[in-house]
């Protein structure tokens, strides 16, 4: 069952339950009210009737009314009736019929009450009751005026009663309407609850069919964020999974194209001189020693290329609390065992720091290694760093031929060469990728400064408090 469907049934259940229990208490208070109201109805005819009868005098003459008929006429002359209120005065004549005095609700249908109704109301040992009539259910309540026994007089009763169907009309009005208020409410929350769940669910439904749409080859989708509600927080936390896997695809494209790239050639290498390898040891010593400078270039591309990999990952750094001067102090004596060149320690920043120690040494060696191979034997190159600010630095500068302005934007790009006359060893082309790589993991970035014919500086800028610990 779809969940629009399960929020718009729960929501009508909890509705229907509410709705009804309103309908049955209000109907409960107003049947209880009707009731009361009846029964201190019936109460005060007995008692006015009492009342009248104890004083036994005509109202108009004052003179004493003996005959049960003519009291019950004298009575009724002065009473006046609710909806549904029915008074009788009741004789029994010598024949046992009984003759039947009336004053009721002109609207209340005559000939409700026959003799053997009238019969079984005034045998009745209690003096209430409820009997059925054709006009409905009748509730009533006898006194006696003489006793049913031990006299010479005609019997007589004064019976008060209320048709409880008429009585109880407006409140049946009421919990009727109260029904179908309820049933309209219920239909028009059906209809909000569908158009509100389905807003709810939209953006749900939308993280459903990107996700559908997504494959490895295409991971662009991403879903609009609209608010900031728990379903916005579900888009964030969506697209931010999607970057993850973005990135982690393109780094595996990336490297699976930059393995078949570079490690095409030396295969092809080892491969061509295997197949014309003689038998003259002279000629096999030579090719086995071609094949090994290829297999050791290869190992190296693969260890740069998995360290660029490894750079896409969260425990890429391992940072810790450093010491500039130490570490600067560090790099220059590292520095100074790569090759026979005029080293000098330019600047030694001031500070203690947040950043992967490691880390910021290899980017700095690469560098000083990268120097080296634009530079000859005697040439100075300088290290040194810097704290201003929120920013700390390092930089190594040669004084090499320089990097024509062409290049310079695509020097820290992977498989990148110099073009440099001057440039010695004939690397991968990855060490720069790697200093960015490095660079770019603590948040920071690579700079370059060079003109041709005077050197170049190569440095990277890292953030003072560093990545996030």
């Amino acid at each position: 069952m779809p969940a629009r469907v399960r929020i718009m049934g729960w929501l009508l259940l909890v509705m229907t339950s509410g709705l009804a229990t309103v309908v049955l208490l209000v109907a409960n208070f107003e049947y209880r009210a009707i009731d009361g109201r009846i029964n201190s109805g019936l109460s005060q005819d007995a008692e006015e009737f009492r009342r009248f009868a104890s004083l036994g005098l005509d109202p108009v003459t004052s003179q004493p009314v003996t005959d049960p008929r003519e009291l019950f006429e004298r009575h009724l002359a002065t009473q006046y009736t609710d909806g549904g209120e029915l008074m009788l005065g009741v004789t029994e004549r010598q024949n046992r019929t009984l003759d039947t005095l009336a004053q009721g609700d002109d609207s209340l249908p005559r000939g409700s009450l026959d003799d053997a109704l009238l019969r079984r109301i005034v045998d009745q040992p209690d003096n209430t009751g409820t009997v059925t009539t054709p006009a409905g259910e009748l509730r009533w309540l006898r006194v006696d005026v003489l006793p049913a026994q031990g006299s010479n007089q005609e019997n007589a009763w004064f019976v008060a009663g209320y048709f409880l169907e008429t009585v109880r009309a407006d409140a049946n009005a009421t919990v009727r309407t109260l029904v179908i208020i309820s049933g309209i409410a219920l239909v028009l929350a059906a209809g909000v609850s569908w158009v509100v769940a389905g807003q709810i669910l939209a953006p749900v439904n939308t993280v459903r069919r990107a996700a559908a749409a997504l494959t490895e080859n295409d991971l662009t989708h991403r879903i609009p964020v609209d608010g900031r509600d728990d379903i916005a927080a579900l888009a964030m936390q969506f697209n931010a999974m999607l970057d993850r896997l973005e990135s982690a695809f393109a780094t595996r494209r990336q490297f699976l194209d930059d393995a078949g790239h570079e490690l095409r050639t030396p295969i092809t290498i080892i491969r061509g001189h295997l197949e014309v390898m003689g038998d003259d040891p002279a000629e096999r010593a030579e090719v086995v020693r071609l094949c090994t400078d290829e297999l050791d270039r290869m190992a190296r591309i693969v260890d740069d290329l998995l360290l660029l990999a490894k750079a896409e990952q969260p425990d890429f750094l391992r940072p810790g609390l450093t010491s500039i001067p130490e570490l600067t102090s560090d790099i220059d004596a590292k520095t100074r065992a790569i090759a026979s060149r005029n080293w000098v320690l330019e600047s030694i920043g001031e500070g203690d720091l947040w950043l992967d120690e490691q880390r910021v040494t290899q980017a700095v060696l690469q560098l000083a290694q990268n120097a080296v191979q634009h530079t000859a034997e005697g040439d100075t190159i300088s290290v040194g760093s810097s704290v201003y600010g929120s920013t700390v630095s390092f930089w190594v500068t040669d004084t090499g031929p320089g990097i024509p302005p062409a290049e310079q934007p695509l020097i820290f790009n992977r498989f990148v060469r110099g073009e440099s006359p001057s440039r010695n060893g004939a690397g991968a082309g990855l060490g720069l990728a790697i200093v960015k790589a490095i660079a770019e993991a603590h948040h920071g970035s690579v700079r370059l400064l060079s003109e041709q014919g005077k050197g170049s500086t190569f440095g990277i800028e890292l953030p003072a408090r560093g990545p996030q610990r």
